[in-house]
């Protein structure tokens, strides 16, 4: 079995922010159908790297979710899902973390290198800091973006700003009925 790899997956605005300037995500279009995309790409995680808040944001949500009776079933498959991964998590100010999930205690290379060399599956990096340091050290092997059909004009960009090119290949392309077009783009190295 080769290496596990390191996958940066995020909706995004046409112009390319990943929440707005106020931080919020109430723009991302996230139907039945795209719910279920994105249940199937989370089964094959086989963990989920979060900084703090994102980790938050998830954790606020997702352990308890499929409790609720009113939950459409393919939401509360995703939480099942989720709740069940493996997840680190990147903070210096979290003192402990909840639902299978453990706090990095060295190096964002460091952590990565140890996760790509285990057998436990792919790894989802997410949170647009920590994404950003994993793209400055170039450890992201796949870039899934799911862009939706909205310009926000200001916000948080999908890519922190770089001092070099990153060459990727497009590996898959899908358009969904909401107008979401989620584009898969290899790193592409010499």
């Amino acid at each position: 079995m080769g290496l596990s790899k390191v996958i940066y997956s995020f909706s995004v605005s046409l112009d390319g922010f990943m929440e707005s300037r106020d931080r919020k995500l109430d723009w991302v279009l996230v139907d039945e159908e795209l719910h279920r995309f994105f249940n199937d790409e989370a089964r094959e995680v086989g963990t989920f790297v979060y900084g703090r808040r994102l980790y938050e944001l998830m954790v606020d949500f997702w352990p308890t979710a499929d409790s609720d009776p009113s939950l459409p079933d393919y939401m509360a498959d995703f939480a099942r899902i989720w709740r069940d991964k493996p997840k680190l998590v990147f903070s210096k100010t979290l003192k402990s973390v909840e639902w299978n999930s453990r706090l990095a205690s060295n190096g964002l290379a460091e952590e990565i290198a140890r996760l790509k060399a285990d057998p436990g599956g792919d790894i989802s990096i997410g949170g647009a800091s920590l994404a950003g340091a994993a793209i400055e050290l170039d450890l992201i092997d796949e870039y899934r973006v799911s862009i939706n059909p909205v310009v926000l004009g200001a916000g948080t960009p999908f890519f922190p700003g770089l001092h070099s090119s990153i060459g990727l290949r497009l590996i898959e392309s899908r358009t969904f009925g909401s107008g979401v077009v989620n584009l898969r783009y290899e790193r592409s190295r010499p």
